[in-house]
C-alpha cells in the first residue's frame, strides 16, 4: 500500500521587497506583535530596571545568548521588554547606546515593520494563533494550551502524522539580515510535547536566532528546558511608578475607579489596562454584597449564577469583535479575571483585617478554596457546576467573622 506524503505547506513571509525598504504599504499584520511593538517602541516601558540592566549589558557585550526566560507576575512588561530587545536584535542601525539602555530606535524600517507587525524577522508564538492555522484540527482546537503544532508551524517546521508538514522558520535565513527572534508568550501553555521537541531548538539555535520564552509559571517549564535558558526575573511596579504609568496611560480614570484600579492591578500595568476595558469595577460592585454574605455562612446562588453571566458576557463580546475567536478560551480567561478580582478583596479584607488573628486565619483559608476551583474548571469541570461549588465550599470555611 502506497502513502501520500502530506504536503509541506509554506507559513506566509513578509515579501522581501518591502523588508528591503520599498515603499509599497505594508500589509495587515499580527495585531499582537503591533500592539508590543507600539508600546515598546513608543513609549517608556516603566519599572523593572535590574531586567532591563541585565539584558542591556549582555546585548552589547557582543556575547548575548540566544535562549531565555522571562519570568514574574501576569501584565508586568515581560513581552512588552521583550519586543523591545527584539527590536534591537533585528534592527541593523542601533547604536551600542541604543542596545546599553535597551531603548529602541523610533525611527526606520525595523520601527516601522514592528509597529505594523509585518516585521519577518521576529514573532510571537501563543494559543490564540491556532485560530488562523493551516492545520484545520488546530483551528478546532479550544486555545486551552499552545499545542505543538503551532509550535511547528510557526517555529520548528515539520508536521504530525495525517496532518499538514511545515518548513522551519527558525531555520530560514533573516530576511533583513540582522538576525531572528521567536518569542513565546505564556511558554507556561506549551504541551509537554511541545517543549521536548522544542529542546533541540534551544540546544542548537541557527547562528542570529534568539528564543524568549515569556512565562507566569516557570516551574510548568520542564527541568530541560530551564537549564538550556538565561533567565530574567520581572516584578510588580512599585507604587510610585505605577501611579506614573496610570497618570500616562489612563488619565482619564480618577476618584473611586483609580482607587479600585490600584488595588486590583497590584503594581500590573497590563492588569489595571484590562479592568478599565471590561468595566471590572462594576463586577466588583455586584460581587462585594454577595461576598458578605457568604463570609456570614450564607451560600447565595446569585453568586455563582452572576460569575457564569459576566464570563458569557466577555466571552461573547470576544467572538463578536473577532470571529476566530474561541469562546472557550475567552470563556475561561473571564473565570480567571473574576477570580483575580475575588483574590484582590480577598487580599484587601486580609490587610484590613491585621488586628484579628482569627479574621487572618479566616482570610487565609479563601485561597485554598479559589485555587480549588480554578483546578476543577481546568479540569473541564462544568463551568456552571464548579462555580456553585466555589461559592458552597467557601460558605462552609469557618471562621470568627459569623
Amino acid at each position: 500500500m502506497t502513502t501520500r506524503k502530506a504536503p509541506v505547506v509554506k507559513a506566509p513571509r513578509t515579501p522581501r521587497a518591502a523588508a528591503a525598504g520599498q515603499s509599497e504599504p505594508l500589509a495587515a499584520g499580527d495585531p499582537v506583535v503591533s500592539r508590543h511593538g507600539v508600546a515598546a517602541i513608543d513609549h517608556t516601558i516603566l519599572g523593572n530596571e535590574q531586567a532591563r540592566a541585565t539584558l542591556g549589558k549582555a546585548l552589547a557585550s557582543g556575547q548575548f545568548p540566544h535562549a531565555w526566560i522571562f519570568h514574574g507576575p501576569q501584565g508586568v512588561g515581560k513581552c512588552t521588554m521583550a519586543v523591545a530587545l527584539a527590536t534591537l536584535v533585528v534592527d541593523g542601525e542601533a547604536s551600542h547606546a541604543d542596545r546599553v539602555a535597551l531603548t529602541p530606535r523610533r525611527v526606520g524600517r525595523a520601527a516601522e515593520l514592528l509597529r505594523a507587525g509585518t516585521h519577518p524577522d521576529v514573532r510571537i508564538i501563543r494559543a490564540d494563533l491556532a485560530s488562523t492555522s493551516a492545520d484545520r484540527t488546530l483551528r478546532d482546537r479550544k486555545q486551552a494550551n499552545i499545542p505543538v503544532g503551532i509550535l511547528r508551524e510557526h517555529m520548528i517546521g515539520g508536521g504530525e502524522r495525517g496532518g499538514p508538514s511545515f518548513e522551519a522558520p527558525v531555520h530560514r535565513s533573516s530576511v533583513m539580515g540582522c538576525g531572528k527572534v521567536f518569542i513565546i508568550d505564556g511558554a507556561e501553555r506549551l504541551e509537554t510535547e511541545g517543549q521536548n521537541v522544542l529542546l533541540k531548538t534551544l540546544e542548537e539555535p541557527p547562528p542570529g536566532t534568539v528564543i524568549i520564552l515569556v512565562t507566569t509559571s516557570v516551574d510548568r517549564l520542564l527541568p530541560t528546558i530551564r537549564s538550556r535558558c538565561q533567565r530574567v526575573a520581572f516584578h510588580p511596579l512599585p507604587t510610585a511608578v505605577m501611579a506614573q504609568w496610570l497618570d500616562a496611560n489612563l488619565a482619564e480614570v480618577t476618584g473611586s475607579a483609580r482607587t479600585f484600579l490600584e488595588s486590583f492591578a497590584d503594581g500590573s500595568p497590563g492588569a489595571a489596562l484590562t479592568a478599565a476595558q471590561l468595566g471590572m469595577q462594576a463586577w466588583h460592585a455586584e460581587l462585594s454584597p454577595m461576598i458578605d454574605r457568604v463570609v456570614k455562612g450564607e451560600c447565595p446562588t446569585a453568586m455563582s449564577e452572576r460569575m457564569h453571566e459576566i464570563a458569557s458576557e466577555v466571552s461573547e463580546a470576544a467572538v463578536k469583535k473577532d470571529s476566530r475567536a474561541s469562546k472557550e478560551a475567552a470563556t475561561r480567561r473571564a473565570v480567571g479575571l473574576l477570580f483575580s478580582l475575588i483574590g484582590a478583596e480577598v487580599r484587601r479584607r486580609m490587610a484590613a483585617a491585621t488586628s484579628s488573628v482569627a479574621a487572618l486565619d479566616y482570610w487565609s483559608q479563601i485561597p485554598k478554596v479559589i485555587a480549588r476551583a480554578e483546578s476543577n474548571i481546568n479540569a473541564n469541570v462544568n463551568l456552571k457546576l464548579a462555580l456553585a461549588d466555589f461559592v458552597a465550599q467557601w460558605s462552609q470555611v469557618r471562621g470568627s467573622l459569623r
